[in-house]
C-alpha cells in the first residue's frame, strides 16, 4: 500500500509539473502574440532614435483595439518583403496627403501645406528628408516635390535616418506606387521600450505634431 502511494504521488507531481509547464508556454504564447514580444535591431534606418543590434519591445495589445497615430514608431511586414519585419516610424495616416519637398515632410490641408515638426530627428537628418530615385538611392539635395495620397486603411511611414532608410519613398520604386503605403494589418505593433543595453533602457511616447 505504501508503495501504491509513493507511485501515485510520484505521478501526482509529474502531472502537476508537466501542468504547469504547459500552462507556462501557454501563457508565454499569449502574450508574445498578443501583448508584447521582443525584437532586435537590424541596420542604422532609424539612428539616432534606434541603434543597431539593440533590443526592443514592441506593444501589440495597443492596435487591438485602436490605430496607429502619427509619430509612432512601428513594426511592420514591409509590401515589398513579406518574410522580413521593419521597424519605422508613421508619418502618414489614411486619407493624408503627404509631400516631400525641400528635404522636408508636409501634410496637404485645404489651408496649403503644413510642415511636420520632426524634433527628434537628428541634427544630421533635420531637413534632409529627400526623395528616393529610379537609380535605386536617395537623391541628396533634391528640392522637388514628390506627393503622396495615403489610401484608406494603410500608413505612410518613414525611417528617422532619411538618408539611410529604406522606407514608404523607396518601397514605391522597388514595387509600384501603391506599395509606397502599408496595410495596417500588417503593423504589429508600436516601439514600447529600448530594452538592451541596460544604459540606452527607455520608453517612447507619440510625439505631438500641433496641427
Amino acid at each position: 500500500m505504501v508503495q501504491i502511494s509513493q507511485k501515485r504521488n510520484i505521478l501526482f507531481h509529474i502531472f502537476d509539473v508537466s501542468l504547469n509547464i504547459v500552462i507556462i508556454v501557454v501563457i508565454v504564447g499569449i502574450i508574445r502574440t498578443f501583448i508584447v514580444s521582443p525584437f532586435q535591431i537590424e541596420g542604422s534606418s532609424m539612428v539616432d532614435t534606434l541603434e543597431h543590434k539593440e533590443y526592443i519591445v514592441i506593444n501589440k495589445f495597443r492596435y487591438l483595439f485602436g490605430s496607429p497615430n502619427r509619430g509612432d514608431i512601428v513594426v511592420f511586414i514591409p509590401p515589398t518583403d513579406d518574410s522580413k519585419y521593419y521597424v519605422k516610424r508613421v508619418l502618414g495616416l489614411p486619407g493624408d496627403k503627404i509631400v516631400v519637398r525641400d528635404g522636408k515632410v508636409y501634410l496637404r490641408e485645404e489651408k496649403g501645406d503644413t510642415e511636420l515638426n520632426e524634433s527628434y530627428l537628428s541634427s544630421s537628418n533635420q531637413g534632409k528628408t529627400y526623395r528616393f530615385n529610379s537609380n535605386g538611392g536617395i537623391s541628396a539635395g533634391d528640392t522637388s516635390e514628390e506627393a503622396f495620397d495615403v489610401p484608406a486603411g494603410q500608413y505612410f511611414l518613414l525611417g528617422d535616418n532619411r538618408q539611410g532608410s529604406l522606407d514608404s519613398r523607396s518601397f514605391a520604386y522597388l514595387g509600384t506606387h501603391e506599395t509606397a503605403y502599408i496595410p495596417e494589418k500588417n503593423i504589429k505593433g508600436s516601439v514600447w521600450f529600448v530594452a538592451l543595453p541596460v544604459t540606452k533602457i527607455h520608453a517612447f511616447q507619440t510625439p505631438e505634431y500641433q496641427l
